[in-house]
Order: C-alpha cells, then structure tokens, then sequence
C-alpha cells in the first residue's frame, strides 16, 4: 500500500518541479533574456565599463548567500593597496571568527595565519570562518566589519544592498540582501585589482602543510576557458548564486546569476550569458585620425600655434561588427588666448556608428604655453625693427 502511494507522489513532485523550473525559464524569455537561463535574476555586465549586456530582474532584492564575501574581498584587496595591510600580515583568529558554520577551514580561537592564507581560504573554498577572521582583522570587530561593508556597499552605488554579515549566513535573519546588479557593481570594483586573480583562479590548493585541502567553489575555473573568478553561494534562502567572471582577447565580463534551483542550474547560466557576450561583443582600441586634429593657433602667446592631442583612449566594448562602419568627428577651437594651460580642452573627438555617438574624448593641448609680457613683445619688435633695417 505505501508503494502504491510513494510512487504517485514522487512522480507528482518531479512534475511539479519541471513546471517550476519551465515557468522560471519563460520569465527569463519573457523579460527579454538573450539566452534561456534557470534562475530568479541575472545580470551581464563589461567589466571596463560597467555597461549592462543583459538583464533580467536585476533590482530584484535576494538572499546573496556567499557571494557577500566579494565585499571583503574587497576590502582587503583595498587595504593591501594603501599599505594598510600585507600578505605576510599574521592575523589571529577570534572566538566569532572559529565559531562561524558552514563551509570553513576548522580555525580555533587563537589560532595564527597570514593573509595570504585566509585569503585562499575565502576566495578559493568560501571559508566562513577566514573570511570573519580577515574582515575582524581590518575592521576591529564584527560590528564594525559589517558597518564597513554597508559603508562601502553606499559608495559604490549599490542602492538595494544591505548586508548583516560578511558571510552571507542567512539562517538568522531576513535584512541580509542585494541584487544582481548590485553584485554586479562590487565584482566590477574588485575586479579592478589585478591580485585577485591570484586567488579567485586557483582550482586546488591546501593550508596547514597540506593537511587542509581547498577545493574552489567555482567550477568554471576548471571548466570555462578564460574564466577570471569570481564567488560562489548557496544556502536554501538564497537557492545557488554565482557572480562568475571571464576574459577573452581584451573583453572581461561578468555574469551574476541568483536564486537558481541546483547548483548545475547557475553554472549553466552563467556560461550561457557569458558566451553570449563574447559571441557579440569585442574590445575595440580607437585609434585617432591625425589628419582630423589641426594646428591651433594662439593669440598672444610665446608660441603661435601648437598641434592639439587626444586624451588617453580606453579600449572600448562594441558589437561584434560595428567598428568596420565606426565613424569619427572632430569640433576644434581655431585659435586660443594665451596663456594656455597644459591638458586645456580645445574641442572634442566623437565616435559614432550610425549617426549615434559611442564615445567622446577631449581634445587637449599638449603644453603649457605662456602669455607674452612686455619685455618679449618689446624685444620681439626690436628683433622685427632690426631685421627691417638691415634689408
């Protein structure tokens, strides 16, 4: 009699998740998706530019899980670059610290590591209790660990976040929140710091003289080509989130996928979105046209003409295709009042396809140029006087 009633029921909650996971797919063709993907919200974004690719609820406040520890990350990627703090730095690991669950490295009250070491432990295995001692460590306490990441979470932009913890543990609480997008901002940021990728792309390490094994938590980093990082997260709130990083022949984007129903789920979407930004996107360099940047002449100065520059070009994110019909303008000064200061904006250079502008740089001079005084104009019209003499 039980098998008769077990069987109708688990053939009942197979369906029923088959038409959970169809009506989230639909959602995502529904809001404009440009791949099909498992998941309550998503966001591809440039890394240079931080232009959004692609978008599908990504305002939407959720459980972040342990993508929250990209914020400490951060903040320890800051530190080390003001000289605040060092790789070899010891730090001590608190009561809080040793007494975070979840994925950790076993860390007891007292016990000593280096940075360099917490920080694989995070980056790589997703270590609760390192990445606690690490945020103490900067911060002083947790208390003003998670002051800090709401502090920095407000300058970036990152309008829908609140954090509670630096672990992304929800179990005790319903404030802990962000998006997609505000992920999105802080993977951005981080990425910006090029030590990152020593640790967010290591596959398999070890602490402890090898008697603790790290595995990382992405699995894209084995299996994706050109994958950067970034973090993974999972708790039964959050569903599987994952901010996953990729770059290819200059283009860094990234994929952030959250609240979807198995682990499989988020890689599949996040290598979805990713291979669709590099199908059709590609970094462009600009290059200037010189014959478009004329000589500008000065009205009362040492010099009576200099020849104007571009200020320096970033490579620029463009659809596959556009930068053979990439057209450039220039609006340039004919003549300027001395004194001229170096860098000074003398027109502006546009780049447009289509008739539509993608990008805009100033035109600067590249030197300073003095006003002229009155012993050089005298001396000037005492060299011109002589020279008149003379014929």
């Amino acid at each position: 009699m039980k098998l008769r009633i077990v069987k109708p029921l688990s053939v009942l909650l197979v369906a029923v998740m088959i038409v959970c996971n169809a009506v989230i797919q639909v959602c995502a063709e529904a809001a404009g998706m440009p791949v099909q993907i498992n998941a309550k919200s998503a966001v591809l974004v440039d890394v240079s530019s931080g232009e959004v690719l692609a978008a599908m609820n990504e305002h939407e406040q959720l459980y972040p899980a342990s993508v929250t520890k990209i914020m400490t990350l951060l903040l320890v990627m800051e530190a080390i670059e003001s000289g605040t703090l060092n790789l070899n730095d010891t730090v001590i690991a608190s009561a809080t610290a040793a007494a975070k669950g979840g994925s950790q490295i076993w860390l007891k009250e007292g016990e000593a590591m280096s940075v360099d070491e917490l920080l694989r432990a995070t980056a790589i295995y997703s270590a609760n209790d390192a990445c606690e001692a690490l945020g103490e460590h900067i911060a002083g306490s947790e208390e003003a660990l998670v002051a800090m990441l709401n502090e920095r979470a407000v300058q970036l932009g990152m309008k829908n976040t609140h954090f509670d913890n630096c672990t992304g543990l929800d179990d005790a609480t319903d404030t802990h929140l962000t998006t997609a997008y505000d992920i999105a901002l802080m993977s951005v940021e981080l990425l910006k710091y090029d030590l990152i990728r020593k640790y967010t792309t290591v596959w398999m390490d070890s602490l402890r003289d090898g008697a603790t094994q790290l595995v990382n938590t992405n699995k894209l980093i084995r299996f994706y080509q050109g994958a950067t990082g970034l973090k993974t997260g999972t708790t039964s709130k959050a569903g599987c989130c994952v901010a996953a990083s990729a770059e290819r022949d200059g283009t860094h984007l990234v994929a952030v996928v959250m609240g979807s129903p198995t682990s499989d789920d988020r890689f599949n979407a996040a290598k979805a979105l990713l291979n669709w930004g590099f199908a059709n996107y590609e970094t462009v360099t600009l290059v200037p046209d010189e014959a478009l940047l004329a000589e500008v002449n000065v009205i009362g100065g040492y010099k009576d003409r200099f020849k104007p520059v571009v200020e320096p070009i970033s490579p620029l994110l463009m659809k596959k295709g556009s930068a053979d019909v990439l057209e450039q303008s220039v609006q340039l000064v004919t003549d300027v009042q001395a004194p001229v200061i170096a860098g000074e904006t003398v027109g502006t250079l546009t780049f447009s396809v289509g008739g539509k502008s993608v990008a805009e740089y100033r035109i600067v001079s590249p030197e300073e140029i003095k006003k002229l005084d009155f012993l050089e104009i005298l001396r000037r019209l005492l060299s011109s006087f002589a020279s008149f003499t003379k014929q």
